[in-house]
């Protein structure tokens, strides 16, 4: 058993390469080998995102706090809340934030493939936001 103490593990800040916005990202869990499936807490800021991005083996994310926003490539912006669970097939291109106006904090679960768990794409626009 090993149990991982808050505040034991130090927050990030989310890359420009892949977050647009402020983004804070607190580490949960990485499972050792041979489990392949880690978390983290992620926050947005008003307006922060991520950018475009797949996971090699699918990705679910449990909103924790505030009001966001999830969009699959092709499909419309669906607005996520507390209490929602979001699933991400394998290889299904997409991103996640929060709105314009309000904080979301999410609960990211995904597992490596050969040691990746995402392939990161280009930034979201303002025009495919909808600022």
């Amino acid at each position: 058993m090993e149990i991982k103490r808050i505040g034991s593990q130090p927050s990030s800040i989310g890359p420009a390469d892949w977050f647009t916005g402020t983004v804070r990202i607190d580490p949960l869990f990485q499972a050792p080998d041979p489990a392949l499936v880690g978390g983290a807490s992620v926050t947005f800021e008003p307006g922060a995102r991520t950018a475009w991005h797949t996971h090699p083996l699918g990705q679910t994310l449990i909103v924790t706090a505030g009001c966001g926003w999830a969009q699959r490539e092709g499909g419309p912006i669906e607005e996520v809340h507390p209490g929602d669970v979001v699933w991400f097939a394998p290889g299904e291109k997409h991103w996640h934030g929060a709105t314009p106006s309000t904080a979301m904090t999410h609960i990211s679960i995904q597992e490596r493939l050969e040691g990746k768990v995402v392939d990161w794409m280009e930034h979201v626009s303002d025009e495919q936001y909808e600022l």
